[in-house]
């Protein structure tokens, strides 16, 4: 599946050329349905092999608006996942003691073990969205001199830096913008309040997130033509139909999961020697 077509090469994207309704890769829904099935069950072969060769780790940055799905990737694409090797961290407003520390400090701390994969629900990223969209930063305790205007472009380079850090250690690094219709999001939102099972979904700041759309959308814009490098490389996905979007993630994961040298470690002579002998043992009691 040509995949390379959602991922960031250039510096200059404008989000407006990616649809969010495509779902040209694929014929049908259920051609789509049938393929995430088997996606899964290799992605839980490949988490093995992740796991038993203890060289890499496996982060997966996701980042939308909200009802993009972040939720449902999580649930349906990583399903099959074995949780020993998973971690999932969602980062919410930072904490009193969070705001202590420069922002990367309780990122860095999550990233995840050689042999894990690590999943981040929002990320790192929220320094330069939410936080630039309501001006947060002058709450975060720096000091005056250091809130300039091209605090956004040096945190793009702290955040890259950081990165490139993670990758030089060993950790792998995929970076996920689900790409939702602002139409679509409306949809969401409404099924929320229509269906009592999924009332608890909805929050009244949902809507008020909403009348900052297109501010919200310059900025992932900018962040993600400013922080897709080959070391950590972005791909936008199309989020309007959730069957796609959960499709096209799981061979992000896969393609770059099959690029890495990993698999089960191979016995010597001597120690295939060895378990031939506590076989017979065992089977001798």
């Amino acid at each position: 599946m040509k995949i390379e077509k959602y991922l960031i090469r250039k510096a200059k994207n404008s989000l407006n050329r990616f649809k969010t309704d495509e779902t040209l890769l694929v014929k049908s829904r259920a051609e789509a349905e049938e393929k995430l099935k088997k996606n899964i069950v290799t992605l839980d072969e490949l988490q093995a092999k992740l796991y038993a060769s203890d060289k890499y780790s496996f982060l997966i940055i996701l980042q939308a608006m909200d009802a993009a799905g972040k939720d449902g990737i999580i649930k349906h694409v990583l399903s099959g996942l074995n949780p020993q090797g998973t971690q999932v961290f969602s980062f919410k407003a930072p904490s009193f003691n969070e705001l202590k520390h420069d922002y990367l400090w309780r990122i860095h701390r999550s990233v995840p073990e050689r042999g894990r994969i690590g999943i981040f629900n929002r990320s790192h990223y929220e320094d330069v969205l939410v936080v630039r969209v309501h001006d947060l930063v002058r709450k975060q305790q720096l000091p005056a001199e250091l809130i300039k205007d091209d605090i956004w472009k040096k945190r793009f380079g702290q955040i890259n830096n950081f990165e490139k850090h993670l990758y030089e250690n060993g950790t792998v690094i995929v970076k996920i913008f689900l790409h939702l219709s602002k139409e679509e999001q409306k949809k969401r939102f409404l099924s929320r309040l229509d269906k009592e099972s999924k009332n608890w979904k909805f929050s009244v700041g949902d809507l008020e997130e909403r009348q900052y759309w297109d501010k919200y959308q310059f900025c992932y814009e900018e962040a993600i033509n400013a922080t897709s490098k080959k070391y950590a490389p972005w791909y936008v996905v199309p989020a309007d139909n959730k069957w796609y979007s959960r499709l096209i993630v799981s061979e992000i994961l896969i393609n770059t999961l099959q690029k890495l040298d990993i698999g089960f470690p191979s016995l010597s002579d001597e120690q295939k020697k060895k378990l031939l002998e506590y076989k017979e043992n065992l089977l001798a009691e």
